[in-house]
């Protein structure tokens, strides 16, 4: 039995049922004989039991059936409120075919056991007052009682499960909705302020001139600005409920895009090391997005997929013999734009760019440190 989870309020219950028990028989105890010290003793341990009604209620059941069988053989006529609470408490714990049987073997091993110790009484006089000590009445209250707090306690915890989901449902729309609103509010005009900021410090460049301090500091504000807010909405459009997929599945990219008819290879290079959450998550959606572009567009036959784990670099490479000729202009798509994103985020750089032999690769350095 657990007794370290028992606490002092049902100690106190069982110490006070003991103390009853027990009064109880010194008043209606004949003369003393050579079992009335061990019938004294299990009205005490009958009482005493029930101090784990809550924590072990079958084996209190059994405990208290058997105190009760035993003071009874003894000669003390004593009701048998232990095995009542013990059903009680069986019943509530959802035990109900236990407590069932348990109250069966009790309605008929008890006549016996009063048999014992009065052998002048007939078999019906034993089963007559096994019924006035056990009191079948209050058997089934007992029963009834337990179960009807076992159902309002499910329909209570049914209630709270329901509130929580309904809570935690709510704030799930809100945090998206909070998302989006900043994703068409922010990242639109963060961007512009970035690329014309770039674009101002790339011609100034270009035609030799002093590029001013604060076109530096504009150019840094927006590109720290960038990197936070989707560090923000990464973190408010995270659900929990959602597997993540990282650098461990891969492998069954690869293995989904050879379904397709594509010869995909999968090449893992360097010391294998614990990765940030961020960099694992970018690995998996940069692999992701390559195999799609090359199933739907490049016409390409095999891909070659290669992750080189260097001291302070993740060096993420993708390439295909698709249909991308050198010196094509790459189609700058939404996933592509989604992957330079991600990378620069993480404070990498990423290019795609149409390889010279033919075909498309997509290389993304990801310093694993500051990641």
């Amino acid at each position: 039995m657990s007794w370290p989870r028992i606490g002092a309020t049902d100690w106190a219950i069982a110490g006070a049922v003991a103390t009853v028990l027990l009064a109880t028989g010194f008043t209606v105890a004949e003369p003393p004989t050579v079992l009335a010290p061990l019938g004294y003793a299990l009205l005490i341990a009958g009482g005493l039991v029930l101090a784990a009604h809550r924590t072990n209620p079958v084996p209190v059941l059994t405990a208290s059936g058997l105190c009760v069988l035993g003071y009874h053989a003894c000669g003390f006529d004593v009701a048998a409120v232990p095995f009542l609470v013990a059903v009680y408490a069986t019943v509530r714990a959802g035990h109900r075919m236990i407590a069932a049987a348990g109250s069966v073997v009790m309605v008929v091993v008890l006549p016996f056991a009063m048999l014992a110790a009065h052998g002048e009484w007939t078999v019906g006089e034993a089963f007559s007052r096994a019924r006035d000590t056990l009191q079948l009445a209050w058997l089934v209250a007992a029963a009834a009682a337990g179960e009807a707090l076992r159902q309002a306690e499910r329909r209570a915890d049914e209630a709270e499960r329901t509130r929580e989901e309904t809570a935690r449902r709510r704030a799930d729309e809100e945090r998206l909705h909070i998302a989006r609103e900043l994703h068409d509010s922010l990242t639109h005009q963060i961007s512009v302020i970035k690329v014309q900021a770039e674009a101002a410090v790339h011609v100034a460049q270009k035609r030799g001139e002093k590029v001013p301090e604060s076109l530096l500091a504009i150019r840094e504000a927006g590109r720290h600005a960038a990197r936070d807010l989707r560090a923000t909405l990464e973190v408010l459009r995270d659900d929990d409920t959602t597997p993540r997929q990282g650098l461990d599945d891969v492998p069954e990219l690869v293995h989904r895009a050879r379904a397709t008819d594509l010869a995909a290879t999968l090449t893992i290079d360097g010391q294998r090391r614990e990765l940030p959450a961020a960099v694992d998550r970018t690995v998996y959606r940069i692999v992701q997005e390559s195999l799609t572009n090359t199933s739907r567009h490049a016409g390409a036959t095999t891909a070659r997929i290669r992750i080189d784990y260097r001291p302070d670099t993740l060096v993420v490479q993708v390439e295909d013999d698709g249909n991308a000729e050198p010196g094509s202009p790459p189609v700058h798509g939404v996933g592509l734009l989604g992957m330079r994103e991600r990378v620069t985020a993480l404070g990498g750089q990423l290019r795609a760019a149409p390889r010279a032999e033919g075909g498309f690769s997509v290389r993304a350095e990801i310093p694993v440190e500051s990641a």
